[in-house]
C-alpha cells in the first residue's frame, strides 16, 4: 500500500474516532440533561420553561412535556388534598361544639320529671351520631392521605395492655372478662393508629359478647408478619356474612339492635392496609369469633 493510502486510512480512523467521541459526548450530555430533569421533577420544581427545546433531542423534548404534565398534576393533587384536609378539619371542629351542647342540655333535661324515657333515647342517638362523625373523619383522613401512617419497630404487648385497660370499665359493667396473654412479638406499625385498630377490635368483641363471656387478647410472631388476635366467645358470625363485616356501614342481620355505626371494622381494615398489613376473621355461629390483625414483622 502506498503512503497516500496509509494517510487516507489514518484520516478515516481519526474521523471515525472523532465521530464516536462526539456521539458519546452528545449521548452523555443528553443523559445528564434527562437526569437533571428527573431530579427536578422528583423535587416538585420542574418547569418546562427552564429548558430550551431547541437544544433538546426529540426524546428529551417528550420527556420534558411529560414531566411538566406530571408535575402540574401532582401540584393539583396536592392542592386538592390540602382543600380536603381543611374541609375535614372544619367539619370536625364545627360539629364538636353543637354536639357537646346538645349532650349537655339533654343531661340537664333528664333531671326534669316525666321526660327521662324520651331523653334517654335522644341521648343514645346523639352519642351514636357523635361516634359516627368521629369515625368518618378518621377514615376520610386515612383514605385521602391527609394523615400518613408512620410505621416504626415496636412491641405489641404494650398495645394489648393499653387496649384492655381502656375497655375494662365497659367490660366490667357488662360482666365480661378481658384477658391479655403474654406476648413476645415485635412488628413494624404506627403506634397511634394501630392502637386505634386494636381498640376497635376489642370494643367490638365486648359489644357483641353476652354477659359472663370472655375476651382474650394475644399476639404471635411469624417470619414475615406478626399478628394480634382478639378472641371472644360471643354469638359468632355466619360464614356468608364474614366477607362483608369489613365493609363500610355493614351491620350483621342478627345485631341490628346493638349500638354502633358499622364503621369500626372498616377503619381497622384501612389502618391495617395503610401500613402493609391486613385483617381477617375466623368464626362459627355459637362458638365466638377471632379477629386477627396482621402487621409486617421486624
Amino acid at each position: 500500500m502506498t503512503a497516500w493510502g496509509y494517510a487516507v486510512m489514518a484520516a478515516v480512523c481519526v474521523l471515525a474516532l472523532s465521530a464516536m467521541g462526539w456521539q458519546r459526548r452528545r449521548t452523555r450530555r443528553t443523559l445528564e440533561t434527562m437526569n437533571r430533569m428527573l431530579d427536578t421533577a422528583m423535587q416538585g420544581d420542574f418547569s418546562e420553561d427552564s429548558f430550551d427545546e431547541t437544544l433538546l433531542s426529540a426524546l428529551e423534548s417528550k420527556l420534558a412535556h411529560d414531566l411538566a404534565a406530571s408535575t402540574t398534576s401532582a401540584r393539583q393533587v396536592a392542592a386538592e388534598k390540602e382543600k380536603l384536609k381543611s374541609l375535614i378539619g372544619d367539619i370536625s371542629h364545627q360539629t364538636k361544639t353543637p354536639m357537646a351542647n346538645i349532650l349537655l342540655y339533654t343531661q340537664l333535661l333528664m333531671k326534669q320529671p316525666g321526660s327521662a324515657a324520651c331523653l334517654h333515647a335522644l341521648d343514645a342517638q346523639i352519642r351514636k351520631l357523635n361516634r359516627l362523625i368521629d369515625a368518618l373523619v378518621k377514615t376520610s383522613r386515612l383514605e385521602s392521605g391527609v394523615i400518613a401512617l408512620h410505621p416504626v419497630p415496636g412491641r405489641l404487648h404494650a398495645l394489648l395492655e393499653s387496649a384492655a385497660a381502656q375497655l375494662m370499665p365497659k367490660a366490667i359493667a357488662k360482666g365480661i372478662s378481658i384477658t391479655v396473654e403474654a406476648a413476645d412479638a415485635d412488628a413494624v406499625f404506627d403506634p397511634k393508629w394501630t392502637q386505634e385498630a386494636i381498640l376497635n377490635l376489642v370494643d367490638n368483641a365486648v359489644k357483641y359478647t353476652a354477659p359472663g363471656g370472655e375476651v382474650v387478647l394475644s399476639a404471635a410472631a411469624y417470619p414475615m408478619f406478626s399478628v394480634v388476635h382478639v378472641r371472644d366467645n360471643g354469638p359468632g358470625i355466619a360464614e356468608e356474612e364474614q366477607p362483608k363485616v369489613f365493609q363500610r356501614f355493614y351491620r350483621g342481620m342478627a345485631h341490628r339492635s346493638e349500638e354502633g355505626v358499622g364503621i369500626g371494622l372498616y377503619l381497622v381494615r384501612s389502618i391495617a392496609e395503610g401500613q402493609g398489613g391486613y385483617v381477617k376473621v375466623s368464626s362459627q355461629p355459637g362458638k365466638g369469633s377471632t379477629f386477627s390483625l396482621y402487621l409486617p414483622g421486624r
